[in-house]
């Protein structure tokens, strides 16, 4: 899938002022080229609810396919892009989440204090990610498989989900 179109929204507070260097950024944009999608936006955005709902709407809007976000994600009194991803979505799906703090439990303790959500807002796909490169990496592997078939049925490419499935595992 090349013609996938990738935002990418770095939450942090420091980020924003220019304190410290995106490398969760970094990241994300590394695994968009691995996976031979296209970065058409990269955003670093302060830890306010208000910017990171017009980001993620102006995102959206924009008609990009996948929206991955880094940062704001935990317990911290101003970790809020679970909410502000929470108010946009016209969809909640769970799955990405769900998988990306399970496999983490296996890696660290400290993944069942991800507040991580992933939803569908017009025809883009958001996805919460950590805010470290370690946990970006880490969970974009976890997930990378399911995304290109999610966003095929976004774009509404699929027209048979069973022949989809047998010809990503080899069957006949």
């Amino acid at each position: 899938m090349n013609n996938i179109k990738v935002g990418i929204v770095t939450v942090s507070d420091r980020s924003s002022r220019g304190e410290r260097e995106d490398l969760s950024g970094i990241e994300i944009k590394k695994w968009c080229a691995k996976m031979d999608f296209t970065v058409s936006s990269e955003k670093i955005i302060p830890d306010e609810l208000e910017v990171i709902k017009k980001t993620l709407i102006e995102l959206s809007d924009m008609n990009l396919n996948l929206i991955v976000t880094t940062g704001g994600t935990g317990f911290a009194p101003r970790d809020v892009t679970p909410e502000a991803t929470k108010s946009i979505i016209e969809k909640e799906v769970p799955g990405f989440a769900e998988v990306m703090r399970m496999r983490s439990l296996q890696i660290t303790p400290h993944a069942m204090l991800s507040r991580a959500v992933s939803g569908i807002r017009k025809n883009s796909l958001i996805i919460n990610l950590p805010g470290s490169p370690k946990g970006v990496r880490e969970n974009l592997e976890f997930i990378e498989k399911a995304i290109p078939h999610g966003l095929k049925l976004l774009m509404d490419e699929v027209t048979d989900c069973a022949e989809e499935t047998k010809s990503n595992h080899g069957e006949d």
